[in-house]
């Protein structure tokens, strides 16, 4: 089975709560995610965040600007989802509850759970509501995804309650597995009556393993939740299509992830077009036909006293671009101001009045009088808001190109499969091409050659050989025969192979890997705080300044401070102090400060992901660019991971296949690769080597870090390591003892096993070194970081393979909890620390470390405590997790050197302060195309990240894996 790879957050790990006397005084939290359009930058965020956070009943809420979602963690009992879409679009933004996505199960059961249009800032608040919630052991939401998933105990808590508190945080919670239950949305054309919509519901029910329907009669939707093991989609679809003698026609229900995003784009590219529609004329009779000797005389004939033709028509062409293109603007910035708080709108809005009221006073004053002569403004209005909504489009636009990375994951997926149906002895009776999204748990699946595999499953007939380059990072294509594991969304390349599917729709490891990557791109790194704060004083200070500078103008020419010279002759000292003031309004920019860091986060995410580097967020790309230790795990890690048994000696006297008979019944309980290559190795004792039946173990005790024991035939059986038989009082002969010796000296494990409190033998194990590990120690020392290798093998192994792979510090014989505290001593001695490991045992310290990076063929509890998966399980790949890291946040010191730099050099330009010695004075709608461009410059520097190449030095390692056979 394909492992997990949702894990949970670190601050799900250091379990942040809500407090228990004020879960008992409150209830039950609950989270929402909405999708939040309009925001430009995290200054927009923080407005939206701080009026949440305002209502009584909410507990957090996080609003990402960058992926426009807003999770909101709220106490249903005193606040509900409809109360706080209302209160984001109050603050000038239009809001969208999110559907939940999935929910699944275990014994502690974990539940997926869609969550449609879901940004960043909102999964945060979702989470903190989820893990509020007693009886949530972890909650994971991945924004990109529009999906949670939340491991829980079903007996303190129901997933009728995750929902509703999902709910209450303001997002629509749609329930797609939970426990052993799933959830699908049907949409059903045809569909005219309440009669008709009741006789669907009714044989719907009708079904078996059918739990719960919900309908939404406005949008024709059934929300099935059903026992996938029992029935699916498809059922269902043939069932609605019958029941109206074909009058009505199903399909899934469609999700409009990027379709939002494409109109989004759409919207902004029409309303930019309007404007030009407009602004072009404007611009063209106020700077370009007044040099044209016809037109000029034509534009600046009076029409009453001193009114023009030329103003009235930039009056009339200006006038609905200011009111009705630029309507969004006033919007925001009546709800902003309304609040109590400011935002880009509200600069732009003040910045385009000024200019564009003034122009209407002058040419008023100019009608009403014979001798003034007015100078307008409407040029400056116009045209500063069509470069506003030109900056916008292209910031959306580059901002979607951050997100390529999972659009490429889930273009894996193919669009059909090809259905078997089989009979009782396995023989193929029809092929249907059906919609992947239909397959079923236990279909079977026909993969052709060249095909993409539409399923996580195993193969039950056939052979052939699968590229999964795109899911695991591995190069070579890997051999699968009847009974191998195959994943979704890899290519089989040379046969043909019939699969059963095992894990379907969001339950597939691409799945899981998509949502890896969204929740990934929507935490936020400590280094965006800096913004927040900064965005939180920047446009009240911006407005402050404008006027300063605008006052400062206008007092040093009514005082004759300056020349009259500096004046240009078609305007007077008023006017050239209010273009000042206007100028600097538009050029200052807080959407550059508030997109420097997540544009990069979803960069360079996306870009470990198509490198096999797999990162959990933000936190911890900041962490690992800044690792200067790492604890390396030896077996699985430095090592093959497969080891394989390679001498055995017998201290009494006994047949050798009764000996493995007792020791492998015993082993085979264990999940230790120890364990299981004395398991493969007792194979080759019995006549049925495929698939044998070992003896009953009863009371089996797995003693972590030591080894286990259990009763076999009556006989007490221990398998382990010294210490453990030193604590089971079990006496180690000098043979024994010499035999440990030998077996440590050549980096082997030396493993004892006792029958009856008597050793009986001792297995040696050899574990092959990766190739090229020595290469990247190597490289790391280089790179200024220090390796260290903590294990829980005997002394001598650890130290032969540390001598090997340049290594100098060493921790034997370490419990995970030993492994844990030398995290933390190196941690309190100022060290930033990465631990890479792959087993149970790692679990405790890959969750202590600053970084944690989990093998990716290791357990699924290694892989959930990490917060970067090395999906190829090579150890290059840490070099490139650090590097990447490294070279990300360098991309995030750069943005913010542009952004700060940008607003530094730009206001005082604009407020003038060239302008007496050189003359050099920016036009407000020069400043507003300063302004848009600052924010585009700034995302698409982040989206040079995606031409990232990993270190030089890796290119010569061959670390691809090795072969034991």
């Amino acid at each position: 089975m394909a492992p997990k790879f949702l894990s949970s957050t670190r601050n799900e790990r250091s379990g942040k709560g809500v407090p228990e006397k004020e879960e008992n005084a409150e209830g039950s939290q609950a989270k929402a995610m909405y999708s939040v359009t309009g925001m430009t930058c995290s200054a927009c965020s923080g407005q939206v965040e701080r009026a949440l956070r305002q209502l009584p009943g909410i507990q957090d809420a996080v609003v990402d600007a960058l992926s426009n979602r807003a999770q909101v963690t709220f106490y249903p009992a005193l606040i509900n989802e409809e109360t706080i879409r209302e209160t984001i679009e109050d603050v000038g933004y239009q809001a969208t509850m999110i559907q939940d996505h999935q929910t699944n199960a275990k014994s502690t059961q974990m539940c997926r759970i869609r969550i449609n249009g879901i940004c960043t800032s909102c999964s945060t608040a979702v989470e903190s509501a989820l893990q509020a919630l007693r009886g949530v052991l972890m909650a994971q939401v991945a924004s990109a995804d529009e999906e949670a998933q939340v491991h829980y105990d079903p007996k303190m808590v129901s997933y009728k309650e995750l929902l509703e508190a999902i709910e209450d945080t303001g997002s629509v919670a749609i329930l797609i597995t939970t426990g052993y239950m799933s959830k699908l949305q049907l949409k059903v054309d045809g569909v005219c009556t309440d009669h008709s919509m009741r006789l669907i519901e009714n044989s719907l029910r009708s079904l078996p393993g059918v739990q719960d329907i919900v309908i939404d009669p406005t949008l024709n939707k059934f929300s099935v939740s059903y026992k996938p093991d029992v029935t699916g989609p498809r059922n269902f679809i043939q069932v609605i299509e019958s029941t109206g003698s074909g009058r009505y026609k199903a399909m899934i229900f469609p999700e409009g992830g990027r379709e939002v995003h494409e109109k989004e784009i759409e919207r902004n590219y029409r309303s930019f077009l309007w404007s030009l529609v407009f602004a072009i004329p404007v611009f063209l009779t106020s700077m370009v036909f007044m040099y044209v000797p016809g037109l000029k005389h034509g534009l600046d004939s009076n029409v009453v006293n001193m009114l023009s033709v030329g103003e009235i028509l930039r009056w009339a062409l200006s006038t609905p671009v200011q009111f009705v293109i630029g309507r969004r603007f006033y919007t925001g910035s009546y709800k902003a101001l309304r609040r109590g708080s400011a935002n880009m709108d509200v600069l732009i809005a003040l910045g385009t009045n000024a200019a564009y009221f003034y122009s209407v006073y002058s040419v008023l004053r100019a009608a009403a009088s014979k001798d003034f002569k007015s100078t307008d403004f409407f040029e400056t209005s116009s045209m500063l808001i069509s470069f506003i909504l030109l900056g916008k489009y292209l910031e959306i636009s580059a901002k979607g190109k951050t997100s390529d990375a999972i659009a490429k994951l889930m273009d894996l997926a193919p669009e059909t499969a090809i259905l078997l149906t089989l009979d009782c002895e396995g023989n193929v009776i029809t092929e249907e091409e059906i919609d992947s999204r239909l397959i079923q748990k236990n279909d079977v699946i026909k993969i052709l050659p060249g095909a993409k595999v539409a399923s996580d499953g195993f193969v039950i007939w056939g052979q052939s050989h699968v590229n999964e380059s795109m899911i695991t990072g591995e190069a070579r294509p890997v051999a699968k025969r009847k009974g191998d594991t195959v994943i979704g969304g890899t290519v089989n390349e040379d046969g043909v192979l019939h699969v059963e599917a095992t894990q379907v729709g969001s339950e597939s490891a691409l799945s899981q890997i998509v949502q890896l990557v969204e929740s990934a791109q929507m935490a936020k790194a400590p280094v965006q705080k800096f913004a927040d704060r900064i965005s939180k004083y920047f446009v009240p200070l911006v407005i402050i300044l404008s006027f300063s500078t605008w006052l400062s103008w206008f007092l040093a020419g009514k005082f004759h401070r300056y020349p009259k010279s500096w004046i240009p002759s078609s305007m007077d000292s008023f006017e050239l102090a209010l273009q000042f003031g206007i100028s600097v309004m538009v050029i200052a920019c807080p959407c550059a400060l508030g997109l420097a860091t997540p544009t990069a986060v979803m960069v360079g995410t996306g870009v470990g992901a198509s490198q096999g580097v797999l990162i959990k967020g933000g936190q911890a790309l900041e962490s690992a660019h800044k690792v200067n230790f790492i604890v390396f795990d030896k077996t699985g890690t430095l090592t093959v991971g497969k080891p394989v048994v390679v001498n055995t000696r017998l201290l009494k006297n006994m047949a050798l296949q009764e000996f493995y008979e007792l020791v492998a019944a015993t082993e085979v309980n264990s999940e230790h690769p120890l364990a299981k290559a004395i398991v493969e190795y007792a194979k080759k004792f019995r006549e049925d080597e495929e698939n044998p039946t070992w003896p009953e173990a009863k009371d089996f005790v797995s003693i972590t870090g030591h080894g286990v024991k259990a009763i076999v035939r009556n006989k007490e059986i221990i398998v382990g390591n010294k210490s453990l038989m030193l604590d089971q009082n079990i006496a180690i002969p000098s043979e024994a003892e010499d035999m440990l010796a030998e077996t440590e000296a050549m980096a082997q494990t030396g493993i004892l096993i006792s029958i009856e409190g008597e050793l009986a033998g001792v297995l040696a194990i050899s574990d092959p070194l990766k190739p090229g590990a020595r290469d990247v120690i190597s490289i790391l020392k280089s790179m200024k970081v220090k390796s260290i290798i903590v294990t829980g093998d005997n002394w001598g192994t650890a130290n032969s393979i540390a001598k090997e792979v340049g290594i100098e510090t060493v921790i034997a014989e370490a419990k995970p909890e030993q492994k844990a505290e030398k995290v933390k001593d190196l941690q309190a001695s100022g060290n930033i620390v990465a631990m890479v490991g792959d087993g149970i045992n790692d679990s405790p310290a890959l969750a202590a470390a600053d970084v944690g990076m989990a093998i990716g063929a290791g357990t699924d509890i290694a892989i959930e405590a990490a917060d970067i998966v090395l999906m190829k399980s090579n150890l290059e790949d840490v070099i490139t997790a650090i590097d990447l890291s490294r070279k990300t946040f360098s991309r995030i010191r750069l943005n913010y050197i542009w952004a700060l730099g940008y607003n530094l050099l730009g206001i005082p330009i604009a407020a003038g302060a060239l302008f007496p010695s050189i003359g050099l004075r920016l036009p407000p709608w020069i400043a507003g195309a300063a302004m848009a461009a600052s924010s585009v410059s700034v995302v698409c520097c982040s989206l040079l990240l995606k031409n990232y190449r990993r270190p030089k030095k890796l290119d010569g390692l061959e670390m691809q894996g090795v072969t034991v056979e």
